[in-house]
């Protein structure tokens, strides 16, 4: 188990180095491009496995506990360490990391999007998934911070390169902000390790702020809170992802929605929470009034993009949407209850799952019709999808009513926990202000079902194919190879919560806890 943790965070760094050298000559097939595309698969498959074995092995009676541990001295001078584990919070992360690059791996073998050489996109793709997947497995606070920056290099290209429309400035306003939030990140994170002697963040749990005083604690929880706000993206710090959302080619967008933006969050359940809870108690009415904010502007920049005649892109909405769900996450987060921070995590995989299924659709769309247009997509589709392609139409329905948070799915249990713990925050916070902010959240599950309902009114449903027109493309066999885990998974998270629950639930108790239970 401790070699197979380091191998499926080091694994696919071997692996995008072995992308840029020549292909084999009994391994080429028809070309150096199939060759090194399929080579993609082939690692992404190889770490995917790893996960799942990790998962198999992992012992789930007692999630609260670091697994698969290595602990190895770095740099003895500043005591880093190359520390790794995981644990029932970091576990579901890390399988969700390693589907959705394979997923994406497989989807490009088949569609590869248009630009540079493929050998270039392999590597970064391959680079990007070991530094999340690090993101989510070291211990150890500077390692975090480089794993954190690691995956923003490989983003950038993937943006800049295989991009549509626009993406050089897209690409350029990602990379500006999520480094200046680094910047201030890296400030906190040096602060808490020098005072407290250590940089080990189990340590750091354990301690749960003892070691800290109130005034080194509330300027770090700023400092780390505001770099991660901006990866995750809080508002009113989200004005990259729209536009980066827009110009990333398809597996971009379903790895920036369904993975990046977790690290930020991680990062407050992982870090905040249990190294500096005095400070973030203090900030916690804010960061819940930015995300309930970020609920209702995400929900009305939809409403508005989804009107008839308002030129709305399909992928640009629901980048926005992005903003609005990662709100319940950070309200979770904000109680400072087990029950919403639960909640956050299990919204933060339904987010992942569900978000990863759109951005794949609204991709098949575009390459189908050359546009994400809404007026276009409606007016091309005859205001019927169903039936044109009614296979890719009753796909696109199901993610969309799993995004607005249906019973039964996903993105319901999420949502319903973080506003239960809104309703009985954690002691010393104010329950009329939260209770408030439950409301307005509240108010933002009606506004998600609103937009994404006329999504489906305009561009699924309608009358019947109009007479002499051909059919569009149904759901190809790579498509649906690339799409039915997600759907089953989606599935599977709605009717049985108690899975990820499960793991959750008793980390979350002791982190909270600061490692006494």
């Amino acid at each position: 188990m401790q070699f197979l943790l380091a191998f499926t965070v080091v694994g696919p760094l071997l692996g995008a180095a072995a992308a840029l050298l020549p292909a084999p000559p009994g391994l080429k097939g028809k070309s150096p491009d199939q060759a090194v595309l399929r080579h993609g698969v082939t690692v992404t498959g190889v770490i995917l496995l790893a996960a799942i074995v990790l998962a198999i092995g992992f012992d789930h009676d007692r999630p609260s506990r670091m697994q698969a541990t290595t602990d190895i001295s770095w740099i003895p001078a500043l005591d880093v360490r190359i520390h790794l584990g995981i644990d029932g919070i970091s576990l579901p992360l890390l399988v969700l990391t390693a589907l959705l690059t394979f997923l994406c791996a497989l989807y490009s073998y088949f569609k590869m999007p248009s630009g540079p050489s493929p050998k270039a996109f392999v590597a970064l793709l391959l680079v990007l998934e070991s530094g999340t997947l690090a993101t989510f497995a070291v211990l150890d606070l500077v390692l975090f911070f480089l794993a954190f920056e690691m995956v923003l290099i490989p983003m950038y290209f993937l943006i800049a390169r295989w991009g549509g429309e626009g993406r050089r400035a897209a690409a350029w306003k990602f990379i500006l902000y999520t480094l200046l939030g680094s910047v201030v990140m890296l400030l906190g994170l040096l602060l808490i390790g020098v005072q407290a002697g250590t940089f080990d963040m189990v340590a750091l749990a354990a301690d749960n702020g003892r070691g800290l005083s109130t005034t080194v604690q509330i300027t770090a929880v700023l400092a780390i809170g505001l770099g991660l706000a901006v990866k995750t993206p809080m508002w009113p710090l989200h004005s990259w992802l729209p536009d980066a959302h827009t110009a990333a080619p398809t597996v971009g967008s379903v790895l920036l929605a369904g993975v990046l933006l977790k690290m930020g969050t991680y990062g407050f359940v992982r870090i905040v929470l249990p190294i500096a809870p005095d400070g973030m108690r203090t900030f916690a009415p804010y960061l819940a009034g930015f995300a309930v904010a970020g609920i209702v502007y995400g929900s009305l920049a939809c409403l508005a993009l989804v009107r008839p005649g308002a030129k709305g892109d399909l992928k640009r909405l629901i980048a926005y949407s992005s903003v609005g769900h990662m709100g319940f996450v950070l309200l979770g987060i904000a109680t400072m209850t087990p029950t919403g921070v639960n909640g956050a995590l299990f919204a933060n995989i339904a987010h992942g799952l569900v978000t990863g299924l759109l951005f794949f659709l609204v991709g098949a769309l575009k390459d189908r019709y050359g546009t994400a247009d809404l007026d276009t997509l409606a007016g091309a589709t005859g205001a019927a999808l169903y039936g044109r392609a009614p296979r890719l139409g009753a796909l696109l329905a199901f993610a969309a009513v799993a995004s607005l948070g249906l019973p039964g799915l996903a993105g319901f249990w999420g949502e319903m926990l973080a506003l239960f713990g809104a309703f009985e925050p954690a002691e010393g916070l104010s329950r009329p202000a939260f209770l408030t902010f439950m409301a307005i959240g509240a108010f933002g599950t009606l506004l998600t079902a609103a937009y994404l309902l006329l999504v489906i009114r305009r561009v699924c449903m309608g009358g019947p194919r109009p007479a002499g027109e051909t059919a569009i493309a149904d759901v190809q066999g790579y498509e649906f190879a690339a799409w039915t885990p997600l759907v089953a998974l989606t599935v599977l998270a709605g009717l049985w919560p108690a899975v990820l629950l499960g793991l959750t639930d008793p980390a979350v108790q002791q982190l909270l806890a600061g490692g006494t239970r």
